[in-house]
């Protein structure tokens, strides 16, 4: 598996994330998106990256796998960080890079908002990692459940977010075989002008949009031959339930969250 980019991929596993209910990781991600704006200093920080790195060893995936996952985004954050250093001019100057003030607030900031960014991505691809496409249809589906008696696609909404999550990988494996194939034919995708890199990328658009439309018409076609005639009436497999473990991990969620405002500034 392609481990450059793992929002999307799923990892097979028999972990507690993995058991727990797509309901329950969904919405603790979400609440968790929303708690960690609220930190404001060095504890409640420490608190959510703790809160984190457990969540990520408790996958048992590699933790160097998920990190090494993230590399695409390093450069979001990196230069977050640097744009922070530039931009912002509060506190005291901590030292001069070639003669240019950086100061204690820049610092600060910059520090704040890559360590949230690194946190929220980092999060929120723990539930493709290990949650199934079809565990986050059913989930999405039943938690927009009262949005059908407005009669709101929810079945097909769930099932056209579930399948964009599924073909991310897809798209980014077959980017790389096209960018492969056209260097070994003498495309250079690295030197040059900013306008002859981007004549460049032309060469590999145009089969990745043919390969996308393929797989596309393939799915379709797939979904027709086994009679998929959208949500009405269908049944499931696998029935979704909220069990013992999930209530607890919803309480520690919740101590995490009260602590989280107790030791905030």
């Amino acid at each position: 598996m392609n481990n450059a980019f793992i929002i999307g991929q799923y990892v097979p596993g028999e972990s507690i994330v993995h058991r727990l209910d797509p309901r329950t990781k969904m919405i603790i991600i979400f609440m968790f998106v929303i708690v960690v704006f609220f930190a404001n200093s060095i504890w409640s920080y420490g608190l959510l990256t703790v809160f984190s790195l457990l969540c990520a060893l408790t996958t048992r995936i590699h933790f160097s796998y998920i990190l090494k996952g993230l590399t695409p985004v390093w450069f979001l954050i990196v230069f977050t960080l640097l744009l922070h250093l530039i931009v912002t001019k509060e506190g005291e100057v901590l030292f001069r890079i070639f003669s240019y003030p950086i100061y204690s607030g820049a610092v600060a900031q910059g520090a704040a908002i890559s360590l949230r960014f690194f946190l929220l991505i980092m999060v929120t691809s723990l539930l493709t990692l290990t949650t199934t496409p079809i565990e986050i249809t059913d989930a999405i589906e039943s938690l927009l459940q009262p949005l059908k008696k407005i009669r709101f696609p929810v079945h097909e909404l769930a099932l056209m977010m579930s399948i964009s999550l599924r073909f991310i990988p897809t798209l980014m494996q077959e980017t790389e075989k096209i960018s492969k194939a056209q260097a070994s034919r003498g495309v250079d995708f690295r030197t040059g002008t900013a306008k002859e890199r981007i004549q460049a990328v032309v060469p590999l658009l145009v089969p990745l949009f043919i390969s996308a439309f393929k797989r596309a018409e393939e799915l379709a076609m797939a979904m027709e031959a086994r009679g998929y005639q959208g949500g009405e009436g269908r049944t499931k497999l696998r029935e979704l339930k909220t069990d013992r473990l999930d209530i607890i991990v919803y309480a520690l969620f919740a101590f995490v969250v009260i602590l989280l405002f107790v030791i905030r500034d």
